[in-house]
């Protein structure tokens, strides 16, 4: 819980702290999403319980960024930011897209007095987490993972309808220095309520899944 508590502690800072950001894209010397992608392979356990509240993990010694082809999920294709799986008598797969958490969620200018359009990076970003899930479908419905060495590892996870989410944003794009922008909060919560697939997440919320994780966990190991 300890580590948990700092891994959220520096999640917070990569939200919220754009020095600390820029200092850690330096160290990484990487591009901004990457920066994000690293966090997310060190810490998996954040997805658990945060994605419609499905228990999910990553595949078993795997990264959780993986190219989408076959069964083995190597050689060209699509790729997916975190391949992860939900865990009951049943697993199937869950395909996650992870952009940046300042990417615009709304365009800059109205579209009409109180009708504000959808970003064309958000749009974007729909899209290729789209395709990604569409490509998997047409390749295999279900996989059978390997170990390192090819051993099977006895699983079977289904890509049947597979769950896909997409990672973007902030919801305080939304705040004001006098309250929310109502208009605006409405319009893209209008938006991706009727996007079906994949759910939209914006780091904030991710956030505060995270948190909850964490609480509930010492909550659970607090003696009555």
């Amino acid at each position: 819980m300890g580590y948990r508590r700092k891994q959220l502690a520096h999640f917070d800072r990569l939200l919220n702290d754009e020095k600390f950001f820029a200092e850690e894209r330096t160290r990484l010397v990487c591009k901004p999403e990457e920066v994000w992608q690293k966090f997310f392979e060190a810490n998996p356990w954040i997805f658990g319980y945060g994605l419609s509240y499905h228990f999910l993990s990553s595949l078993d010694d795997r990264k959780l960024e993986q190219i989408v082809k076959g069964h083995d999920l190597t050689g060209a294709g699509k790729r997916a930011d975190a391949l992860m799986k939900t865990r009951g008598l049943i697993s199937s797969l869950c395909f996650v897209e992870i952009k940046r958490h300042d990417t615009p969620l709304l365009a800059a200018q109205h579209y009409r007095p109180d009708t504000w359009a959808p970003h064309s990076d958000l749009v974007a970003g729909v899209a290729q987490a789209q395709a990604t899930v569409h490509g998997a479908i047409r390749k295999f419905d279900k996989l059978l993972p390997a170990n390192k060495v090819g051993d099977p590892t006895g699983e079977v996870l289904f890509n049947v309808e597979p769950h896909s989410c997409l990672v973007v944003g902030n919801l305080s794009q939304f705040m004001t220095d006098r309250g929310i922008n109502e208009s605006k909060y409405r319009a893209f919560q209008t938006y991706r309520r009727n996007t079906w697939k994949p759910e939209i997440l914006t780091f904030d919320e991710l956030l505060e899944r995270a948190r909850f994780i964490v609480d509930h966990g010492e909550n659970d190991a607090t003696p009555s």
